[in-house]
């Protein structure tokens, strides 16, 4: 049984998974991004999205500083840490 390659751990995406993407012709981060979750998980992408990129590299011939990261999305309006973490009451 093959092991499987998990580039995403927070969403389980494996590189298998971002290579079909792009063999379908997407080859926009972006879209990779909304599609497949990547860099929306706890970590925020501190770990896949570096390795999405260098994959998107690989495969479509570009240079990795060649590709723009994904853009951040704060929330719409501020949100108190203690909210976030259950310990306010709101």
């Amino acid at each position: 049984m093959a092991r499987k390659r998990v580039v995403c751990r927070c969403n389980d995406v494996t590189v298998e998974d971002i290579e079909a993407l792009i063999d379908s012709g997407i080859t926009d981060i972006e879209e990779i991004k909304r599609l497949l979750r990547v860099g929306m998980g706890p970590c925020q992408g501190r770990t896949c999205i570096p390795i999405v990129i260098s994959i998107l590299a690989r495969k479509t011939g570009r240079k990795p500083e060649e590709i723009p990261l994904p853009k951040a999305r704060v929330p719409i309006r501020p949100v108190r840490v203690e909210v976030l973490v259950g310990g306010g009451d709101e």
